[in-house]
C-alpha cells in the first residue's frame, strides 16, 4: 500500500465551496528517501523502507550509518515499510507530498496523546453514579460495583476501571484531502488526526 511518513503541523479551518467552515489538519508528507527495497527473491515479500526527517550523524551508530551510507542518504529520525508499494523506485528515491492528489482518501496512522491516570467517567464515559441530592458527597464519578462478593469472589478480566490513558497507536480511516502543497511537502486532511504538534504520522493511501 502506498503511502508516506509525515509530521503533524497542527489544526486549522478552511472554508469549502459551499462557504462551509471545515476542521482540518495540516501534515507535513514528506520528504521520504528510498532507504530499502525489499524484494520477493530476497526477502519472500515486496516492500519500501522510507526514511523520514533527518537526523544528526553522532547520533547514529555503525550499522546505522552504513545502511544510509548504500542509499546515499543521512541517517533518519523515523523509518518505516510500506508494503506492495506501486510504482517503481529505487534506493535513493526522495518521494514527496505530490503522491496525493486532492479529493483522494487517506487513512493516517499515528499515536495519541498521553492522558496519565484518568478515572472511569472520563476514560471509559461512564455516566456517574446517582445524583447530587440526598445527602450525597463523594460518588458522583465513582465506577459502582466491580462484581459480587461470596460468588465469583473475584473481579473479571477486562472490567472497565480507572487507569492510564492514551498514548496507544490510532488509526483514523477515510481521511479526505482537501488541499496539497508540493512545494512545502504539505498537505491538508479533513478532521482531525492522533498525536501532538510535530508527531510522527503514518499516511497510507
Amino acid at each position: 500500500m502506498s503511502g508516506l511518513i509525515g509530521k503533524k503541523v497542527g489544526m486549522t479551518s478552511i472554508f469549502d465551496e459551499n462557504g462551509k467552515n471545515v476542521p482540518c489538519t495540516v501534515i507535513e508528507a514528506g520528504p521520504c528517501v528510498v532507504t530499502q527495497v525489499r524484494t520477493e527473491e530476497v526477502d519472500g515479500y515486496s516492500a519500501l523502507q522510507l526514511g523520514f526527517d533527518d537526523k544528526a550523524e553522532k547520533r547514529a551508530n555503525k550499522p546505522e550509518m552504513g545502511h544510509y551510507k548504500k542509499a546515499g542518504t543521512s541517517p533518519k529520525r523515523k523509518v518505516i515499510e510500506f508494503r506492495d508499494y506501486e510504482g517503481e523506485y529505487k534506493l535513493g528515491d526522495s518521494i514527496g507530498a505530490d503522491l496525493f492528489v486532492e479529493g483522494e482518501f487517506v487513512d493516517v496512522v499515528g499515536t495519541s496523546k498521553g492522558k496519565g491516570f484518568q478515572g472511569v467517567v472520563k476514560r471509559h464515559g461512564f455516566a456517574g453514579v446517582g445524583q447530587a441530592t440526598h445527602g450525597q458527597h463523594n460518588r458522583l464519578r465513582a465506577p459502582g460495583s466491580i462484581g459480587a462478593a461470596s460468588y465469583p469472589a473475584r473481579v473479571f478480566k477486562g472490567m472497565r476501571m480507572a487507569g492510564r490513558m492514551g498514548g496507544d497507536r490510532v488509526t483514523v480511516q477515510n481521511l479526505k484531502i482537501l488541499k496539497v502543497v508540493p512545494e512545502k511537502n504539505l498537505i491538508v486532511v479533513k478532521g482531525c488526526v492522533p498525536g501532538h504538534k510535530n508527531a510522527y504520522v503514518t499516511i497510507e493511501k
